[in-house]
């Protein structure tokens, strides 16, 4: 069943990888600064996260908070922030916390107003880590319904099979593929790149600036 988010975004981005740690954020922070920068009005939201608090570095929240010029708090709520890198519902429950079901993160999501023409909505790790108790980015896409998925991937080895997997779920949906880390000059990069685009038939950009001109096309 839809959830309706209200407000919504004009064009609400729904972001996977195909694995934790691939990228998701980084990506996020440049491309939405440099939307912001165009004259564009964003917004991001991450409804769970969860690292490991002696690692150096900014939390993801923080990373999108300052590309949105957003409050981190506004982006991640504080509870939602667990200090265990787990999936959110795991790191909650090792946390001895409540563990949060899609229905309370769905419940805690709110988009600025006025409404921005860009929401950038951040999961988890893959499109099957656990969001919440009974759920996932497969499920959160369901409960949303967003304009546009944007399925951030590695550019070398395994990275066919990783984007592929990862984006069945998503073929009933717009999607384009980041190929993040991508060297122009690397043979392989480039043959990654062709398949998907040649073989698969997907949309793939392979830096924030095309992902931005994706999003909100001037």
């Amino acid at each position: 069943m839809t959830h309706p988010v209200h407000p919504r975004p004009r064009r609400l981005v729904l972001v996977i990888g195909t694995a934790t740690d691939i990228g998701k954020t980084w990506m996020g922070g440049q491309t939405l600064a440099l939307l912001r920068g165009a004259g564009a009005t964003v917004a991001a939201r991450k409804p769970a996260q969860s690292a490991d608090p002696a690692e150096p570095g900014p939390s993801d929240s923080e990373v999108l908070a300052g590309a949105t010029g957003e409050d981190p708090l506004d982006v991640c709520p504080a509870h939602r922030s667990y200090t265990v890198p787990m999936a959110p519902p795991m790191a909650a429950a090792a946390l001895g916390l409540p563990v949060p079901t899609m229905a309370d993160l769905l419940a805690e999501l709110r988009w600025p107003e006025p409404v921005p023409d860009i929401g950038w909505l951040e999961t988890v790790g893959g499109p099957r880590s656990p969001i919440g108790a009974d759920g996932d980015a497969v499920d959160l896409a369901q409960a949303i319904d967003p304009d546009v998925v944007v399925l951030v991937a590695d550019a070398g080895l395994g990275t066919v099979n990783a984007v592929i997997l990862s984006a069945a779920p998503f073929t009933d949906r717009e999607l384009v593929v980041v190929l993040n880390r991508f060297d122009p000059a690397n043979d392989l990069h480039r043959r990654n790149r062709d398949w998907l685009t040649t073989r698969e038939g997907l949309g793939v950009v392979v830096d924030p600036e095309a992902l931005a001109r994706y999003l909100h096309p001037v």
